[in-house]
């Protein structure tokens, strides 16, 4: 018996042996993968966030206690903005070896979440990390004095725009731009384009014409706009299109077209994936491919003039507060886009879009441009017409691309479940319909029938998931559980229901005469969001002409000075009608590359 039990044992022992021999063999590798210590003092460790579009995943190698490489693993942030967020975040925190950094402004909450990565990874190592001075890029790295022919001013739909044109036309061009990443508000918009007679709707067999889209354009801005103007956009946007397609290679749906409120048919391009990412990611690939300089973390703070007072170049400060002159052989263009963005300048011109009002506008929106032109005697036009939109997140002030199913039959309610103003109307009219009511909200409504129309969902599921969780936006079987979520009373919106599926049969929109035509609604599933306006769109600015010179108070051209976009003020009136800024910026961006070259 003895012997057995001194058996047993030995078996045992050995048992236990062999256990620790294979845990101990292929232990480090399983460590590094798993957060654990490695070879040569070696760590890896992996760590997550939250990201504007999901999830970010870092993998976080250590050696003797300090960071030494951050290697994203899954992300699916917007290329553009998420591109100065990994790289210039990634080199700082290595740099002090600290994730104690400051986001990056224009991507702030893609910072947020890649540093919430990295703090994640390094808690899981169960290091304790010591932060150090991070040595600066030394101020020589960019030369005090610079000279080109062309200086270009913000790096968005028309900056670009105007750098390619210019750089065509075989002039050496410079693109500045204050923000760490480009883009301004042509990235983050839907990226709907307007043009008339294009070769969508040539297929889709929609008849329209220049003179009706420059009619609409005038007519939706009140006929503020400098008919001129707005004849020239008119006339150039669709060789616009046909450009961004043919020679940037942007993606426009070839079977659909939006048609915005104001407008009297459907004539907005749609880029794929229903943002303006398409056309900028493009745009970026071309300005590289052409061998073009982009100076990011570059603000420019003042034109300079000679003594006949001709526009000769830019002073800048770089991303070290260091003073660049950019000298311009040629001239100027300023494409550094409106002042939704400032607060101040917003209630300096007009006092009611003050503090209560959120913006869909980029951060760098904020009349830098205006204010450096109207230092040297530029003539500025229609100051105080600001324009929201109407369907924005309640929560962020972000505008809903999601909601975007409203151009394809979606309808609006109040708190009561009653429509109140035509779905199809002007930004401004929808937006002041929508403060008038109870709260100074509304909901969206739509049905499966008309999501899969507009796809909006589907191509924005990111938006949908994140409006899901903040709880403004949910879909139900039934229109009755609809109601019940945002506590409307399930009769009366049955009734307004009712009334639109009536309407949509009978062809005719008996209470706000649906300009498109009403969908019938009667079938689920239900999509229903909360929405409130924000600000948007400023649209006034400097005066230019048709050749975008910038003209001075006396009405003269500024000789080397030229602008175009949301930084111009001649082309929308009181209101822009949706689909009409992408046209803008392109549209004059390519004329002020052009005629700046000359």
């Amino acid at each position: 018996m003895m012997k057995m039990k001194r058996i047993g044992s030995l078996i045992l022992i050995l048992s236990l042996v062999v256990m620790l021999a294979a845990c101990g063999s292929g232990n480090n590798k399983g460590k590094e993968a798993d957060n654990g210590a490695g070879q040569n003092g070696i760590v890896t460790s992996i760590g997550e966030g939250d990201g504007k579009h999901g999830t970010i995943k870092v993998e976080v190698t250590f050696e003797n206690n300090e960071i030494k490489n951050i290697k994203v693993l899954e992300q699916k942030e917007n290329e553009v903005l998420a591109e100065p967020v990994f790289k210039e975040l990634g080199d700082t925190i290595i740099a002090s070896n600290s994730a104690e950094v400051d986001a990056i402004s224009g991507s702030t909450v893609t910072s947020t979440g890649y540093i919430d990565a990295v703090k994640d990874a390094i808690a899981k190592s169960g290091l304790t990390l010591v932060a150090k001075q991070a040595a600066g890029k030394s101020e020589t790295d960019e030369p005090a004095e610079q000279t080109y022919d062309v200086v270009i001013i913000g790096a968005g739909g028309a900056g670009f725009s105007a750098a390619l044109e210019a750089k065509q036309a075989g002039a050496s061009v410079v693109l500045l731009e204050k923000m760490p990443s480009v883009g301004g508000n042509t990235l983050i918009s839907g990226g709907e384009m307007n043009a008339a007679n294009t070769w969508v709707q040539e297929k889709l067999g929609i008849k329209d014409s220049v003179d009706l889209f420059a009619e609409d354009t005038l007519k939706g801005g009140d006929n503020v706009g400098d008919p001129e103007m707005v004849r020239v956009l008119a006339e150039n946007a669709t060789a616009a299109a046909e450009w961004l397609k043919n020679d940037i290679k942007v993606n426009f749906l070839e079977d659909n077209l939006f048609q915005f409120g104001g407008h009297s048919v459907k004539r907005a391009l749609i880029p794929e994936g229903h943002t303006g990412a398409e056309l900028i990611t493009k745009l970026k690939t071309k300005l590289d491919e052409m061998k073009i300089d982009l100076k990011t973390n570059t603000k420019a703070d003042k034109l300079l003039t000679d003594d006949s007072g001709k526009v000769v170049g830019v002073e800048a400060t770089g991303a070290n507060g260091n003073k660049i002159t950019f000298h311009a052989n040629k001239g100027v263009v300023i494409a550094s886009g409106g002042f939704g963005s400032n607060v101040e300048m917003r209630k300096q011109y007009n006092p009611e879009f003050d503090e209560k009002y959120m913006t869909t506008d980029a951060p760098g929106s904020t009349g830098d441009g205006i204010v450096m032109a109207q230092d040297i005697g530029a003539a500025l036009t229609n100051m105080e017409s600001i324009q929201t939109y109407p369907v924005c997140d309640p929560v962020t002030g972000v505008i809903s691309l999601v909601a975007d199913s409203r151009f394809d039959g979606a309808i609006l309610v109040n708190q009561s479940g009653k429509r109140f103003v035509e779905e199809l109307e002007r930004r401004d009219v929808i937006s002041r319909a929508i403060l008038a009511q109870e709260g100074g909200y509304a909901y969206q409504l739509w049905n499966q029938e008309i999501g899969d129309i507009s796809k909006t969902v589907d191509v924005h599921k990111d938006e949908y998931d994140a409006l899901v969780k903040e709880g403004v936006l949910y879909k139900a079987d039934t229109l009755k559980e609809a109601a019940e979520f945002f506590k409307i009373d399930p009769k009366a919106l049955q009734e307004t229901i009712d009334r639109v599926n009536k309407f949509a049969k009978a062809g005719n929109d008996e209470d706000f005469h649906h300009r498109q035509g009403l969908h019938d609604m009667s079938k689920g599933p239900y999509y229903i969001e909360k929405a409130v306006p924000s600000v948007h769109h400023t649209m006034g600015g400097l005066v230019i002409n048709k050749t975008t010179q910038v003209m001075n108070e006396k009405g003269e051209p500024i000789p080397g000075l030229f602008a175009a976009g949301e930084v111009t003020g001649v082309i929308h009136g009181t209101n822009r009608l949706g689909g009409n800024a992408i046209a803008d910026a392109i549209t004059f961006g390519r004329i002020a590359g052009q005629e700046v070259a000359k």
